[in-house]
């Protein structure tokens, strides 16, 4: 199995910035499609941010413009870069990777003040 493990979840203000990373445990498995996701208490998970195999990416209509999905391949890490930060991105984030099946990580957590 490969594990991730998300990181880079703070509190800030609204309009500042943040990175998440998630690193995964086998080299090799950012080279594939990886998502992010958050979850808001209360809330179900949605799909925030999807990068594929080839490079595709696709946002959320809610963060378009403000964030961007990229990955490392030699760090074998996939990152999220939070713009422009709303107190509605609220959430626990969590890195999921497609490798035949989902594998997730466990969350990361992003307060956004007003």
């Amino acid at each position: 199995q490969v594990r991730l493990v998300e990181s880079g979840g703070d509190l800030v203000h609204s309009g500042e910035s943040l990175r998440l990373s998630c690193t995964a445990s086998r080299s090799g498995s950012v080279i594939n499609t990886m998502a992010w996701y958050r979850q808001a208490p209360g809330k179900e998970r949605e799909l925030v941010a999807r990068i594929t195999a080839g490079g595709s990416v696709d946002y959320a209509d809610s963060v378009k413009g403000r964030f961007t999905i990229s990955r490392s391949n030699t760090k074998n890490t996939l990152y999220l870069q939070m713009n422009n930060l709303k107190p509605e991105d609220t959430a626990t984030y969590y890195c999921r990777l497609h490798q035949g099946v989902d594998y997730w990580g466990q969350g990361t957590q992003v307060t956004v003040s007003s």
